[in-house]
């Protein structure tokens, strides 16, 4: 399944809406991938395993579950997410990448692929359309965070 979808960040007819600056939008981004756990309510534990400028890879515990992913960061551009298959758990990514009219319309763009065959689509359609609905509320429980950060200064930092 691929699916992909956009949320605008910088709401400029709404002023109860905090207005990001790119820097403070891409602060947010890598604090989730370090910090997965302001985000994901479910996940019990989240142990980075190696860090360098360009990712880090982590162990994620979810009750019985395990979850290795890699993370891949491109400064100021996206953030990466690469679940190699593992166990019952098949291939998938996910990115979120800044896209940037100009100046202050910011987006966040959402691209998921499970790196399914067509038939296999084709057979798990309903499935999947209740998983693309699931993918918006994460996505959009993430954009309500990380304003939550912004109002409260967590995403200043250089």
């Amino acid at each position: 399944m691929k699916f992909e979808h956009l949320i605008e960040i910088n709401e400029l007819d709404n002023p109860l809406i905090p207005v990001f600056s790119r820097k403070q939008l891409w602060n947010g981004l890598v604090l989730r991938a370090e910090f997965p756990k302001l985000f994901l309510f479910n996940l019990d534990t989240c142990t980075i395993t190696s860090r360098s400028s360009e990712g880090l890879t982590r162990n994620l515990q979810f009750g019985e579950l395990t979850i290795n992913d890699q993370v891949q960061f491109s400064a100021m551009n996206f953030v990466h997410y690469q679940v190699p298959r593992q166990r019952e758990i098949p291939t998938s990514s996910m990115r979120m990448t800044i896209e940037e009219q100009a100046f202050p319309h910011l987006f966040v763009r959402f691209s998921y692929d499970s790196e399914a065959t067509e038939s296999e689509d084709k057979e798990n359609a309903l499935y999947d359309r209740y998983r693309r609905s699931a993918y918006i509320e994460a996505d959009l429980d993430t954009i309500k965070v990380l304003r939550e950060m912004r109002s409260l200064g967590r995403l200043n930092s250089d």
